[in-house]
């Protein structure tokens, strides 16, 4: 029977009739005020309205948005349960749990999601390996998706660094991740993680770059080399309001045209 409510939320968070479109609130966790995040649930009200699938959120968000969630019982919601500081000089840094599987079930969310940064010194790889297994073994018993996102933190995104963060990626999948979390590689690395691994990919949109129309390129190729869907925030929410409508309108629209369930 656990399996069967692993796979309710799996298929909240991952739905059949399309590749997800979640989008992140939760940075707050890590670098505070971020710019037009500053109130996160006035944002989260704002793409109610829209035609997204989800949110990644923190514990207090969840809490603070329990009203407008209870009206779209049809989002999803993916809770960040650990956070890292500092980013800027992370083979020093030190990453912690700040909820638990216990407080996510509690919550009512859909899954938990962890990051595994791997520019950090071999004590901090080896507490973050630990950290994660143990989530995965307590996730089990509670039958809660486990999302891991591999990461090279405040670095540039070279070919050398992406080639590592898609052995990163193996990583989090021997941990027993449920789903990675992964930025976008482009579209042949994105095609072979996910022919390699035989759980689903999502990717991430990153930081504010580019315009609009690379923005709904990359998050098109995404989903056209397999991915399960794309997390997408401040590339949306830091955008013009007009620009960001149309913006994720077009995704929404490539959830649909370029998907193909994989899992």
């Amino acid at each position: 029977m656990g399996r069967y409510s692993t796979n309710y939320r799996m298929n909240r968070v991952l739905r059949p009739d399309r590749a997800a479109l979640v989008v992140p609130i939760d940075h707050g966790l890590v670098w505070g005020r971020v710019k037009q995040l500053e109130a996160p649930v006035q944002v989260m009200k704002r793409f109610l309205r829209e035609d997204v699938t989800g949110f990644m959120v923190s514990t207090g968000i969840v809490k603070a948005s329990e009203v407008e969630m209870a009206a779209a019982p049809q989002m999803a919601r993916i809770l960040a349960i650990d956070a890292f500081w500092p980013t800027g000089t992370p083979d020093t840094g030190t990453g912690t749990l700040v909820a638990s599987v216990e407080d996510a079930v509690r919550l009512g969310v859909d899954c938990v999601k962890l990051l595994l940064p791997w520019n950090v010194n071999d004590a901090e790889k080896v507490l973050y390996c630990q950290r994660i297994g143990t989530v995965v073994s307590e996730a089990a018993k509670w039958q809660m998706p486990v999302m891991v996102e591999p990461v090279f933190l405040n670095t540039p995104r070279s070919p050398e660094i992406i080639e590592a963060e898609l052995e990163v990626a193996r990583v989090a999948y021997d941990l027993g991740a449920d789903i990675i979390k992964i930025t976008f590689p482009g579209p042949d690395a994105t095609a072979k993680l996910c022919a390699e691994l035989d759980i689903p990919v999502v990717v991430a949109g990153g930081p504010l770059s580019g315009d609009a129309t690379s923005t709904l390129k990359d998050v098109t190729d995404a989903i056209a080399a397999g991915a399960q869907g794309v997390v997408v925030g401040r590339k949306v929410w830091q955008r013009p309001e007009d620009e960001t409508t149309w913006l994720i309108g077009e995704m929404a629209k490539a959830t649909r045209s370029a998907y193909t369930r994989r899992w």
